[in-house]
């Protein structure tokens, strides 16, 4: 069974409460972005990769990658982390 999407005030609301739970950590908002991917992704260790992303990378291309694993059944997907690098670097060329 699929998920429905979330609304953008959900997501949005989600990542102000993960910044004020790191806030002591956190400084900038692509820092908050990059750890909410991680923790998503379920690859906490590679957390600063994440964070780099945000910097660097566009966030409608973040977004449309993220998006496209989260559209996928979560039983169906083995290691999301690998679809969404596939699918980052799909869309960046």
């Amino acid at each position: 069974m699929a998920t429905l999407p979330t609304k953008l005030s959900d997501q949005l609301a989600l990542i102000r409460e993960s910044l004020k739970q790191r806030q002591k950590y956190i400084k900038k908002e692509y820092q908050a972005y990059g750890l909410e991917l991680a923790k998503e992704l379920r690859d906490w260790k590679n957390r600063s990769l994440y964070i780099r992303l945000a910097k660097t990378i566009d966030r409608k291309i973040l977004d449309q990658a993220r998006y496209f694993v989260k559209d996928h059944i979560t039983g169906t997907v083995r290691s999301p982390k690998r679809l969404f690098m596939w699918k980052l670097k799909q869309l960046r060329s």
